[in-house]
């Protein structure tokens, strides 16, 4: 798998779009690399800037960003409200696809030396990089923040980790580490006061708040036997938050960053940032995500206000984003486009034109088009996914009938495996297309030499067998399909029952469709044995997908008369 990670540096300007730009532009220069989002807050005076990439273009596009913002940011002039010590403030690498956290948290420490040794910014490495446990905290490393900062460099007990002893007034410090994916995510409330915000981050934060003798508000902290302040543990685990006013929009918001969220969601902390405010006579009015977030972060929070309200989580990925966006308010304070803002959709839109991003005309004249492809292996994954749509329609239909409320859960739940094979047969449209694509390229190969020869072969071999796995997969996917329709025809809504059995008339001809890519491309295969195994494998599915189908139209005929 390659290797992917992501990298965020948080830049100490927040105004300036000029500055930010320099910044960005010095990212973009480095090759294998994309810059996926930047996001400026005033307020904060604070810039998030997310890209992407290999690890070694990630790292050497970070030092430049890092460079280019030592020489452009004068951290003597800052104001802002979110906590800082540096004009690039934090810079933490994120593991995404085919790298474990230690080699991120290598490559995070050569950078940190890197930025110490070549710009003389003394640089501390937290969370997964950090060298000591104490300085993991990203807090503990940025205390006192800039102002502090002169200080804390004279106690050799904060000694950088990476470059020099001493305060640079202009550019201050860097807090450089590995890390998960974290979420920033700010709860927007009815209200301008600080210090309620600051209570309903205290409340939900997994640090808490800290006991105090008497008043609980104005008493004298109570410590511990090592003279550190004893605190009562807020609701949720990784989770940290503050409570702050953001001149910009005229509101209080709890600012919370999610620093693991397999353990505590979006939902969970906007949930319980409700019920702390609610308690308190506040209400949340939305929610603001700063940087990025991945989509199934955004499709767990949309199934799960869906579940609260009993409805059908089966329904389709963009409907259950917006769901998701609705319910924790995340276009409160400004419009959201998830296109802009989930990870995975920016990453989608360098991978090129798709057949399924076509219209219903549009895929149809690209199918009748002189072009080969699309052709039977594309079209009949189409048509399984149009047929097993019909099957979730009716699930769907079912989950809200009136006087069938109890059954919401059931029909959800088929509604729920009907979407996961329509996704899968789409997928299947265009990867046909690309297997015949890799059929072709390997014709086109040189075949001059012998050693040229034999790499041609090869590829040819390799790409027609790859060419009859996927239509295949369209086959099992198409038959597998076939159980949602039948219970549908059977349990479902009764007006629906004849949508259901078309839908199997779709699923049974994509499976006889697919069988036909199958052995056509099966005979240019040498290898005889799985040429063997597959075909009797095929002819299986097909056999039982024809009495299924013939199965499935006879209880719709009988309820039909």
């Amino acid at each position: 798998m390659k290797k992917l990670i992501e990298c965020v540096p948080n830049f100490s300007e927040g105004n300036d779009m000029t500055i930010i730009k320099q910044i960005t532009d010095e990212i973009e220069k480095i090759d294998g690399v994309k810059l996926l989002d930047v996001d400026p807050g005033k307020a904060t005076n604070r810039t998030v800037v997310t890209f992407v990439g290999n690890p070694e273009a990630v790292i050497e596009a970070a030092f430049q960003a890092i460079k280019k913002a030592a020489g452009i940011i004068d951290m003597s002039k800052h104001k802002g409200e979110h906590p800082r010590f540096g004009g690039t403030d934090v810079c933490p690498l994120v593991p995404i696809a085919g790298i474990t956290m230690e080699e991120t948290a290598m490559y995070s420490r050569r950078l940190g030396e890197r930025v110490g040794n070549e710009l003389e910014i003394p640089v501390y490495c937290y969370e997964n990089a950090a060298f000591t446990e104490e300085r993991r905290n990203l807090a503990n490393n940025r205390s006192g923040e800039y102002e502090g900062l002169f200080r804390k460099l004279q106690d050799p007990h904060w000694k950088p980790d990476f470059g020099p002893v001493k305060f640079n007034p202009r550019t201050g410090a860097i807090a450089i580490g590995a890390r998960d994916f974290l979420v920033a995510y700010n709860v927007n409330l009815n209200t301008t006061s600080v210090r309620r915000a600051n209570a309903v981050a205290y409340d939900i934060r997994d640090k808490g708040r800290p006991v105090r003798e008497g008043n609980p508000i104005t008493g004298k902290i109570k410590k511990d036997e090592n003279g550190e302040p004893i605190y009562i543990p807020g609701a949720l685990k990784s989770c940290k938050a503050i409570g702050w006013f953001i001149e910009e929009y005229g509101v209080a918001q709890v600012s919370i960053n999610l620093t693991n969220i397999s353990i505590t969601s979006v939902h969970v902390a906007f949930e319980e940032a409700c019920k702390s405010a609610q308690e308190r006579g506040l209400r949340v009015t939305g929610s603001e995500l700063v940087g990025l977030i991945p989509l199934k972060a955004m499709i767990d929070a949309g199934k799960y206000f869906l579940r609260k309200q009993q409805r059908s989580v089966g329904i389709s990925e963009e409907q259950i984003v917006k769901i998701a966006v609705k319910s924790l308010g995340l276009d409160d304070l400004k419009p959201f486009n998830p296109k802009e803002k989930i990870i995975e959709y920016l990453l989608e839109n360098t991978s090129g034109k798709k057949l399924i991003d076509l219209t219903c005309k549009g895929f149809a004249d690209e199918t009748a088009s002189e072009s080969p492809a699309p052709g039977g292996g594309s079209v009949s994954a189409y048509i399984g996914a149009l047929g097993v749509s019909l099957g979730t329609m009716v699930a769907n239909l079912s989950s809200h009938k009136a006087g069938w409320d109890e059954r919401w859960e059931e029909f959800s739940d088929w509604a729920e495996k009907g979407q996961k094979f329509k996704e899968e047969l789409l997928a299947l449209v265009d990867e046909d297309t690309r297997s015949f694509n890799k059929i072709m390229d390997a014709f086109g190969l040189p075949k001059e030499t012998d050693e040229e020869k034999k790499m041609r072969t090869e590829a040819i071999q390799a790409a027609t067998r790859y060419a009859i796995e996927v239509p295949f997969k369209t086959m099992q996917k198409a038959f597998g399909s076939m159980e949602i329709i039948k219970a549908m025809v059977e349990t479902g809504n009764p007006n629906s029952v004849t949508d259901a059995g078309v839908g199997a008339l779709c699923a049974r001809s994509a499976v006889i469709g697919a069988f036909l890519n199958v052995k056509i491309n099966a005979s240019g295969l040498h290898d005889k044995v799985f040429v063997e195994e597959v075909l009797r494998k095929g002819l299986e599915i097909e056999t039982k997908a024809k009495a299924l189908e013939e199965e499935i139209l006879r209880i719709v005929e009988g309820k039909i008369r």
